[in-house]
């Protein structure tokens, strides 16, 4: 059984964890996420929805594997899921993880990843990597604070505590806390909108400045939104928007995504 499926809802991508109960991390559901993330580049792709099979969105890493570890062969996995983590990130269109139940450890980094993260009502997050005597090994330390602050990030690593979804939502980590039956249907609803009928090239570009404003600075992000400016009025979705907003009304553009 495949431990990652993937399928097209339009112009969205619908990926899921498939190995439920707990959904761990192990070397056989990395690898397959990694030739996900390579075949999402081969797709007509503009928007990414992960989500997962069962109760749990994903319980971490499979422990096991851990075991055996030297410092070379941990430097070489970790380096690599990171490069995947990265690839996600810079998926040129809007991204969300819908997250229910338990999402710990490499799980949340996961989510952390996206652009977005909904998460049910009853879910419980957390970088639980100190219970081992380890740290956040995919960098949920610096995607924490990216959210929520070096402090905050600082007391969730340090104890390794499972926070419900409400403390986390306040935390600016998660956007928003839906009802556990009724995430996934939300979830799809909001991203097929921005797939289906979304200025893709727009949401490329503001996610490439903020990338620029998060690493280089305001002045920086505002040289490079110059250069977008300009490439914007190329695109047949900023022409379709003002002939639009000029015989219709705001709001009222379908969107082709070029």
């Amino acid at each position: 059984m495949s431990k990652i499926t993937m399928k097209m809802d339009g112009s969205l991508a619908i990926v899921k964890l498939n190995d439920p109960p707990l959904n761990v991390l192990s070397l056989d559901l990395i690898q397959e996420l990694k030739q996900c993330i390579g075949d999402l580049e081969k797709e007509d792709v503009r928007g990414l929805l992960l989500c997962a099979n069962g109760d749990n969105f994903c319980a971490g890493a499979d422990i096991n594997m851990f075991s055996a570890l030297s410092p070379i062969d941990a430097q070489k996995l970790f380096s690599e899921n990171i490069a995947s983590l990265h690839k996600i990130e810079s998926l040129p269109y809007p991204t969300m993880a819908a997250v229910n139940g338990i999402c710990i450890g490499g799980g949340l980094e996961v989510a952390l990843s996206m652009d977005m993260i909904w998460a049910s009502d009853t879910a419980l997050l957390g970088q639980a990597e100190v219970l081992i005597g380890g740290i956040p090994f995919g960098g949920g330390s610096q995607r924490l604070a990216e959210r929520c602050g070096v402090a905050r990030s600082k007391e969730i690593i340090y104890t390794g505590r499972f926070i419900k979804s409400e403390q986390m939502e306040q935390y600016n980590i998660i956007n928003r806390v839906v009802p556990g039956d009724k995430l996934f249907e939300k979830a799809k609803k909001f991203m097929k909108g921005l797939a289906d009928n979304g200025p893709t090239k727009a949401y490329a570009a503001m996610k490439d400045i903020l990338v620029q404003y998060k690493n280089a600075g305001i002045e920086s992000a505002d040289r490079l939104t110059i250069q977008h400016s300009a490439q914007m009025f190329a695109t047949e979705d900023l022409k379709t928007g003002i002939d639009s907003f000029l015989k219709q009304s705001p709001g009222s553009a379908e969107f082709s995504g070029r």
